[in-house]
C-alpha cells in the first residue's frame, strides 16, 4: 500500500524525470543562442555585471540600482531596489561610474528620501528584466533600444500611483581613493503633461574624469493627474521646474490607476542635448508596443550571439559560454553621434574601461567575430588622439583615464594591422603610438601616455624613485614613477607592437629602434632563486642598484612595483619574446618546472589579467598537454552558472572572453597574429568571420577522459604545430582535433614564434 506522502514523492520524481527528459530533448533540438543567456551570472561576488537590458555596445544600459548605490554595477542581490537607472558599466573594478537618470514606480505619498523597495520574482534575459516590488505591489518590467529605456509598470488600484524621476542619482564608491563620483548639478522641467526633460551632471568616478552630462527626455504613455518636483528632498507639488543650483533634483507624475493597469514610460538619453534625447525616442521607439521592442532586443542579440555556434558540451557549459559572449559584447559603448567634445565623421566609442584588460581577450575576439566593429573602435581611438592629443588606455564619461600600465592601444592597432583589417588610418595611428612611446604625459601619470618614459628610454627601465606604499608622498609628487616593474614589462611589449607596425609601414630604422627597446624587460631580470625558480623581475633604482628589500610575492597597486600583481606572476609577462624568457629561466625544463611551481602552489590568480596567458606558456616549452591540464582545471573550477559564476570582476568582458577562447579551442597572443591551440569543451564550433567565411573546429573522440589533443589537421593538412596564424584561417577554414586519454608527441616540436626568431 502506497501512503499519500510516498505517492506525492513518487509523483514528484516522475515529474522531475519527465521535465529532465524534456529539457534534454529541448537542448538537442538546438534552442536559440539568446535562450542560454543568464544576465545574473557574475552579478554577485565581485563579478560586477548588471542584470538589466541593453543592446550590443548600447548606450542605454538599464538596470536596477540597489541599497546605498555603492557597487560598480549598481546591483546587489537581496538589497532593496532604489530604482532603475539608464547608464552603467559592466564588470568593472575600482570606483563606480554612472547610475544616472533613475526611474522608480511608487504608491501613496512622495518621499524622495525613502522610496526603495525589495524586489522578488526577478527575471532576466537578453533584452529584458522584471521584478515585483513588494512594498508597493507593483510589477516592474524594463527593456531597451540603443539609446532609449522602455519601462512597463503594472499597478494595483490606487488614487496615488506615481512614477519618480531622480535626476540627481549616481553610483558612488571608494571615496578614500579619490574615485568617488560627485554631483555637479541637475535640472528637470515639464515641457507638457506628457514630456519631461532635464539633465544630470556628474564628475569623478574610477577614471577621476571631468564632468559628464546625461541629458534625458521622458515620455509617459498617458497623462498624469498631478505632478511636482523636488530639490534636495523637499517636495514642491505642482512645480514645473527644478533648476540647477548644484543640488539633487527630481520630479514625479501621479496617476489614478485601476487594478492591473500598466503604465508605459520611454526614457531617451543623450550626451549632447535634450533635443537629441527626444530625437532618440522618436527614431528608436516611435510606438508603444513594449513586447515588440523586447522582441527586437532578443532578435538583435540572437544575431550577434550566433556569430559563434557550438554543438556538444553540457547545457551548463552553453549557458556559461553564451552568457560570456553576451557580456563581452557590451563595451566599449557606441556613442557615435553623441560626442559632446567635437564634431567628426569618425565613429565615437566611450567606456574603454579599460584597454589594459580588454586588449588581451576582448579585442582579439572582436577582430574575429565583429571585425567592422573593431575597425570602428580603433578609428574612434585614433580620432580621440587627433582631437585630444593621446589615445586612451582607459576612458569613461568622455574623458581619458586611468592608465594602469602600458599604452595598450598599440597592441590592438598592430594586431588589427597584422590580421589584415582595412579602413584604418595606420599612419595616423603610428603617430599616436610614437607619441605614447616618446613624449611624457603632463600632470597625472594615470590619465594617458606612458609615465616615466624619459627614464625608460634613458636607462632601459622605469626606476624605483620612492619607498613602496608611500601613497601620501605619491599623491603630492605626480611625476613619480610608480608601478616601475609592470610598466617596464608592458612598455617593452608595446614597443614590439610599434616595431611590427613600423616594419609594415616601411619604417625600417624605427623597426630597429623599437625592436631593441622591446628587450628592455631583461634590464630588470635579476638571477635570484625562489622556490627553485631562477630569475625574477626586480626593481632597480635610478643609479642601477637593485632595490632592497623586495618581496617577489608582494601584490601591488597604484603605488607599488607591480600593478595588481607581483613578481612571481609578472615575471612570466614577456608575450612578444617567450623564447628569450625561457632561456633566461634556464631552458625548457627549468621553465616547465617553474610553471608547475606557479600553479601547484596556487600562485596563479585566475581573476587577474596579467596571468591570462600564463596557463598556455607550457606550449612554448613543448608541453601543450600541460597547457590542456591547466586550462581545463581553471575553466572548470572557476566558471559556473549562478550569480557568483565569474572568478572576479568581468572587466568589460575580459574575464568572459578568456572563457570563450579557452572553450572553443584556441587562445590569442595579443598584439600578434598568432593563436595557441587549446583543448575545447565543445564537439563542433563554427565562427562566422564574414557573411561568406567561417572557421570551423571539429573535435573527435571528445569526452571528459579524452582531454588531450593527439593529432590535428588544419584545412585538410596534417598540422603538427600547437599554434597557427590568423592568415591560416582568414579566408575561412577547418581545424580538426582528435582527442585521446594520454598525450602524445603532437605540438611538441615547433614552438610558437617569438621576437627572437625575427631576423633583421
Amino acid at each position: 500500500m502506497i501512503k499519500t506522502g510516498n505517492l506525492f514523492v513518487l509523483s514528484s520524481i516522475i515529474i522531475l524525470l519527465i521535465c529532465s527528459s524534456s529539457q534534454r530533448i529541448h537542448e538537442n533540438e538546438g534552442i536559440n543562442a539568446c535562450d542560454y543567456v543568464d544576465p545574473f551570472i557574475g552579478a554577485d561576488y565581485n563579478g560586477n555585471t548588471f542584470p538589466g537590458p541593453c543592446l550590443p555596445f548600447g548606450m542605454v544600459k538599464l538596470s536596477p540600482d540597489c541599497g546605498k548605490l555603492n557597487t560598480n554595477s549598481g546591483y546587489k542581490s537581496g538589497v532593496n531596489i532604489r530604482g532603475f537607472s539608464h547608464t552603467h558599466v559592466s564588470g568593472t573594478g575600482g570606483g563606480a561610474k554612472y547610475g544616472n537618470v533613475m526611474i522608480m514606480p511608487v504608491k501613496d505619498e512622495i518621499n524622495p528620501d525613502d522610496f526603495a523597495s525589495s524586489g522578488i520574482d526577478e527575471t532576466a534575459n537578453a533584452g529584458y528584466y522584471s521584478t515585483f516590488l513588494t512594498r508597493y505591489g507593483i510589477k516592474a518590467e524594463i527593456t531597451s533600444s540603443h539609446s532609449v529605456g522602455f519601462h512597463r509598470y503594472t499597478f494595483t488600484a490606487s488614487e496615488k500611483s506615481s512614477i519618480l524621476i531622480d535626476a540627481g542619482s549616481f553610483l558612488s564608491s571608494l571615496k578614500s581613493l579619490g574615485e568617488n563620483q560627485e554631483l555637479v548639478g541637475s535640472e528637470i522641467s515639464y515641457c507638457s503633461y506628457k514630456r519631461i526633460e532635464g539633465y544630470t551632471r556628474v564628475r569623478g568616478g574610477w577614471n577621476k574624469g571631468g564632468a559628464y552630462t546625461v541629458y534625458f527626455c521622458i515620455e509617459p504613455e498617458i497623462t498624469a493627474n498631478s505632478y511636482g518636483t523636488w530639490t534636495n528632498g523637499i517636495v514642491n507639488p505642482g512645480s514645473e521646474q527644478a533648476i540647477d543650483i548644484g543640488k539633487s533634483n527630481g520630479a514625479y507624475l501621479t496617476f489614478k490607476t485601476t487594478e492591473n493597469q500598466s503604465i508605459l514610460v520611454k526614457v531617451g538619453i543623450s550626451f549632447k542635448s535634450c533635443v537629441k534625447a527626444r530625437s532618440n525616442i522618436s527614431n528608436e521607439i516611435p510606438d508603444w508596443d513594449f513586447e515588440s521592442i523586447r522582441k527586437q532586443a532578443i532578435d538583435t542579440w540572437d544575431e550577434v550571439l550566433n556569430s559563434i555556434s557550438v554543438k556538444g558540451g553540457t547545457y551548463e557549459q552553453k549557458v556559461i559560454f553564451y552568457t560570456a559572449l553576451y557580456h563581452t559584447l557590451q563595451q566599449p559603448t557606441n556613442r557615435t553621434g553623441e560626442n559632446p567634445g567635437w564634431n567628426s565623421a569618425e565613429p565615437y566609442y566611450d567606456d574603454y574601461y579599460a584597454i589594459w584588460d580588454t586588449y588581451r581577450t576582448v579585442n582579439p575576439l572582436l577582430l574575429l567575430i565583429e571585425p567592422e566593429r573593431e575597425r570602428d573602435i580603433i578609428r574612434s581611438l585614433i580620432d580621440i588622439y587627433r582631437h585630444e592629443g593621446y589615445m586612451p588606455d582607459a576612458r569613461s564619461g568622455n574623458d581619458n583615464g586611468r592608465t594602469q600600465g602600458g599604452s595598450n592601444c598599440d597592441m590592438i592597432i598592430t594586431e588589427a594591422y597584422l590580421k589584415g583589417i582595412t579602413g584604418i588610418d595606420y599612419k595616423m595611428a603610428y603617430q599616436a603610438m610614437i607619441k605614447n612611446a616618446n613624449i611624457p604625459p603632463g600632470g597625472s601619470q594615470e590619465k594617458e601616455g606612458r609615465g616615466g618614459i624619459n627614464e625608460y628610454i634613458e636607462l632601459g627601465y622605469v626606476p624605483m624613485s620612492y619607498e613602496p606604499d608611500q601613497v601620501e608622498w605619491l599623491s603630492s609628487n605626480p611625476k613619480n614613477y610608480d608601478r616601475a616593474g609592470s610598466r617596464t614589462l608592458e612598455y617593452a611589449a608595446n614597443d614590439w607592437a610599434i616595431a611590427q607596425l613600423a616594419d609594415g609601414l616601411g619604417k625600417h630604422d624605427d623597426y630597429q629602434i623599437y625592436k631593441q627597446r622591446a628587450s628592455s624587460w631583461a634590464n630588470l631580470w635579476r638571477p635570484v632563486i625562489d622556490h627553485g625558480a631562477k630569475g625574477f623581475i626586480w626593481p632597480k633604482k635610478r643609479n642601477g642598484d637593485w632595490y632592497e628589500p623586495f618581496d617577489v610575492f608582494k601584490n601591488g597597486g597604484w603605488a607599488n612595483v607591480f600593478y595588481e600583481s607581483n613578481s612571481w606572476e609578472y615575471s612570466f609577462y614577456v608575450p612578444h619574446d617567450f623564447q628569450s624568457l625561457i632561456d633566461s629561466c634556464g631552458g625548457k625544463q627549468a621553465f616547465i618546472n617553474r610553471l608547475d611551481t606557479f600553479f601547484i602552489n596556487s600562485y596563479f590568480q585566475v581573476n587577474n589579467e596579467p596571468g591570462f596567458l600564463t596557463p598556455c606558456l607550457y606550449t612554448y616549452a613543448g608541453r601543450p598537454d600541460k597547457t590542456t591540464e591547466r586550462i581545463s582545471q581553471i575553466r572548470d573550477d572557476n566558471y559556473s552558472i549562478g550569480r557568483g559564476g565569474l572568478p572576479g570582476n568581468d572587466d568589460s568582458g575580459a574575464m568572459s572572453a578568456w572563457y570563450i577562447f579557452n572553450s572553443i579551442g584556441f587562445f590569442p597572443i595579443a598584439g600578434q597574429d598568432v593563436y595557441l591551440i587549446t583543448s575545447p569543451v565543445f564537439d563542433r564550433v563554427e565562427i562566422t568571420l564574414s557573411p561568406e567565411k567561417s572557421f570551423i573546429i571539429k573535435v573527435y573522440n571528445q569526452s571528459p577522459d579524452n582531454k588531450y589533443i593527439i593529432s590535428a589537421k588544419l584545412n585538410g593538412i596534417d598540422w603538427a604545430k600547437a599554434w597557427f596564424r590568423h592568415g591560416d584561417i582568414a579566408d575561412g577554414g577547418v581545424l580538426e582535433l582528435t582527442m585521446g586519454k594520454k598525450p602524445g608527441n603532437w605540438g611538441t616540436e615547433i614552438p610558437p614564434p617569438s621576437m627572437s626568431d625575427y631576423k633583421d
